[in-house]
């Protein structure tokens, strides 16, 4: 018996006594129960909040890291932020903490507001991760806590806690690191199914990389070197191209100082049987014009779009204005086939993509692939990591964790910052003093003329006297 419940019980049998006692005596009074009953209420009334407020801290003090899609524009608008209340798990889904995250080229589009996959911000990005699940959700069957998994999602993975879709996850295989976990499902789901699903890749065929040493240039590289005898042409800046060889390029090509169409010809007259395009516009017609008969263009992107920090307006036009398209009755004369892919598009095709994940995870099982890691960052250094990206100086991913910056490093960091702005300064004086040269070498020709015209009216004036 309680103690709330006893005061109510001999209230009941002072009642039924009053009931059997004559008239004259309900002047008598009962027992003092009701200040017991007062203390007991007041007890639990105290006791409540105290519940209460042990609750309320395990909830409220709940804090995890998160980076932040602000608003549309440069690196600044993603911003790291805490956010505070521990997720509910739906049925189905799983909490992971979150340890490594893949940064994409699409990420950077959706910063300048340039992919429609992204939620409007405020929102946090990031479409793949990798890390240990804490916590599972009813009708979780086949996945447990202390689990190892790779994340894939349309968005929201760029914190230190996740929650996803069972299905979204994938085991870690034995001797995987975090790094190479997160670097892994966009960048080589996309390149399998590209090459294996719509290219239908096989022995002696020749394909053209574009950004072969980005992290979907990298990937397609090393798939197709599971398949015998495949030539491979890979665009790259020429500092890269000792690296893009080393991976499996058969024919490496700097597009910022040859035409790459040219570059293939001469090698390869004929054309190619697959061309992967993501940068869009004018290079999408290109790609289409070096397909060899019964050629594939597998077009996935409009990297052309993306110039500078922010939205570039002349850019966006100039690639929708270039944008490619064709008639069904030159596809079927010129017998070549275009195809577009966007893994954002195929989130709902769960099964689709364990199966490509299943059949890329034996491939790395069996050491025929391997991401490729270009550099790793701190969630507090994401703008450096962006900027890294979309100047195009990354070999292989960029990769963010979520270990905090240590101290040392947060010192340094303002240094760092003054000496980019020094360097910069420097680089922008070095430019000055350029022009000033160039423009004091196309002045010395007219100061010249300007002398020898001196020269030559002053020798005419003896002759007019």
């Amino acid at each position: 018996m309680s103690g709330e419940d006893a005061p109510a019980q001999q209230q009941n049998a002072v009642d039924q006594k009053q009931e059997t006692k004559p008239a004259e005596e309900p002047k008598a009074e009962p027992p003092q129960t009701e200040p017991a009953a007062a203390d007991a209420a007041a007890a639990a009334a105290e006791a409540t909040p105290a519940a209460a407020a042990e609750k309320v801290p395990e909830e409220e003090t709940f804090t995890y890291r998160a980076l932040v899609l602000t608003g549309y524009g440069g690196y600044d608008k993603v911003k790291l932020q805490v956010k505070k209340g521990k997720p509910v798990l739906k049925a189905g889904e799983v909490q992971v903490r979150v340890k490594m995250c893949g940064l994409n080229f699409a990420d950077l589009m959706a910063r300048q507001g340039l992919y429609d996959r992204m939620p409007s911000p405020p929102v946090t990005p990031g479409m793949e991760c990798s890390g240990v699940i804490e916590a599972v959700g009813e009708e979780v069957t086949e996945r447990k806590v202390g689990d190892k998994v790779m994340v894939l999602s349309r968005s929201g993975l760029w914190q230190e806690i996740a929650v996803v879709p069972a299905v979204h996850t994938f085991i870690m295989p034995e001797g995987m690191s975090f790094e190479e976990a997160a670097a892994l499902p966009v960048n080589f789901v996309t390149a399998y199914m590209m090459l294996f699903d719509f290219g239908n890749l096989r022995p002696n065929q020749s394909i053209l990389v574009h950004a072969a040493a980005g992290g979907v240039g990298i990937a397609a590289t090393q798939l197709c070197k599971t398949v015998k005898d495949v030539t491979v042409f890979g665009t790259a800046s020429a500092s890269k191209h000792e690296a893009i060889t080393e991976g499996g390029v058969t024919h490496a090509i700097d597009y910022r100082t040859k035409d790459y169409v040219e570059e293939v010809r001469k090698i390869s007259p004929k054309g190619m049987d697959i061309v992967l395009d993501p940068l869009g516009g004018s290079d999408t017609h290109k790609a289409y014009n070096l397909l060899k008969p019964m050629g594939k263009l597998i077009t996935y992107g409009t990297a052309n779009m993306l110039a500078g920090q922010k939205k570039n307006l002349l850019a966006v036009a100039k690639n929708w204005y270039h944008q490619f398209s064709i008639h069904t009755l030159n596809l079927i004369q010129g017998n070549k086939s275009v195809c577009g892919f966007h893994l954002g598009y195929l989130d709902g095709e769960t099964e689709l993509i364990a199966q490509a994940m299943e059949t890329i995870l034996d491939l790395y099982k069996d050491g025929k692939i391997k991401p490729r890691i270009d550099s790793t960052w701190h969630l507090e250094q994401v703008g450096d990591a962006m900027r890294k990206m979309q100047e195009r100086n990354n070999i292989g991913k960029v990769v963010l964790t979520t270990e905090p910056m240590p101290e040392e490093e947060k010192k340094e960091e303002p240094k760092k910052e003054d000496k980019k702005k020094d360097d910069k300064k420097k680089d922008d004086k070095k430019k000055d003093d350029k022009k000033k040269e160039e423009a004091k070498k196309e002045e010395e020709p007219k100061k010249e003329e300007e002398k020898k015209e001196e020269e030559k009216k002053e020798e005419a004036k003896p002759e007019e006297k």
